[in-house]
């Protein structure tokens, strides 16, 4: 089995997780993982790394989302989506000039609290668990950042938002804000994740897709883990020198003769035939700058 990443096309109804366990059963792989939650409601784009390509999830959690959802006014839920238990209802609904300019005034850093129906963990036990035991604990709010918004107007009380924000932003909650802020309540109604990690719907596959597909078609959707870092420079080195970075030991700019590089880049290195192995950090070392290995692929 080739390691690398599938990018799923999740359904709704669908845990994240059971994606992964279905997509795992079906590759026959030893190892899997999403790389961040989309919950059941949810649909989309949803890598899923396979065998050591499962390396390089922490390298995948950290980029920018984007999100297209429904946004229903006037009414409030325990969950902050259509899923959950009506808590409130308001049968004023505002202008959309109005709404516009609420949804607008959330663009640009904001302090966003964690909703208790998510995977967040406090004190070793998942916020959603807690909730469904009927408990609510103190969560800190946290800064998030909000890029753009574009808003669409469906009906009186539903709006569609295409949004584009940072790693950990809750789209629930910014719908939930988005309300507060009208005086009337809001939730999200759907949601669909557009693009993660650079990899948009146009790279994602259905589960029914891939059931329908022979071995060797499975195969072909599998994308090369060095995909993930197709924005790093590439480095190749001599067979001396793959073997030493292969063992750990770091490679010093001067002696491969490569220029350019800053303390703190990444950088993806290939051996001699051009076979991408690893993830390469530049440290300085007793002053001279040199590459080490820090994810071996």
């Amino acid at each position: 089995m080739k390691s690398g990443l599938i990018i799923l096309n999740k359904g709704e109804g669908m845990t994240s997780q059971s994606a992964v366990t279905k997509l795992k059963r079906l590759l026959g792989a030893k190892k899997a993982g999403h790389t961040g939650t989309l919950d059941p409601l949810a649909t989309g784009v949803l890598p899923i790394l396979i065998e050591r390509g499962v390396k390089a999830s922490e390298f995948m959690l950290t980029g920018d989302k984007h999100y297209r959802a429904t946004l229903l006014l006037g009414i409030t839920t325990d969950t902050e989506d259509i899923t959950g238990t009506v808590l409130s209802e308001c049968p004023t609904i505002p202008s959309e000039e109005e709404v516009r300019r609420a949804v607008l005034s959330f663009v640009g850093e904001y302090m966003q609290t964690p909703p208790m129906y998510s995977a967040l963990k406090i004190g070793g036990k998942k916020l959603c668990d807690l909730a469904r035991e009927g408990k609510e604990v103190e969560r800190e709010a946290r800064p998030v950042k909000i890029f753009s918004i574009e808003m669409t107007r469906l009906s009186e009380r539903e709006y569609s938002l295409d949004i584009h924000c940072s790693k950990g932003t809750y789209i629930r909650t910014l719908c939930a804000d988005i309300g507060k802020k009208l005086d009337t309540g809001g939730v999200m109604k759907t949601l669909c994740r557009t693009e993660a990690a650079g990899f948009t719907l146009d790279d994602a596959h259905t589960l029914a897709e891939l059931e329908g597909m022979s071995e060797r078609e499975l195969e072909a959707t599998i994308i090369p883990t060095e995909r993930i870092f197709r924005d790093k420079r590439e480095v190749k080195l001599s067979e001396f020198y793959s073997r030493l970075a292969k063992n750990g030991l770091e490679i010093y700019l001067k002696k491969i003769g490569v220029r350019g590089l800053s303390e703190g880049e990444l950088v993806r290195l290939y051996d001699s035939d051009g076979v991408f192995f690893a993830l390469g950090k530049v440290e300085l070392f007793d002053l001279d700058a040199a590459i080490k290995p820090i994810r071996q692929f």
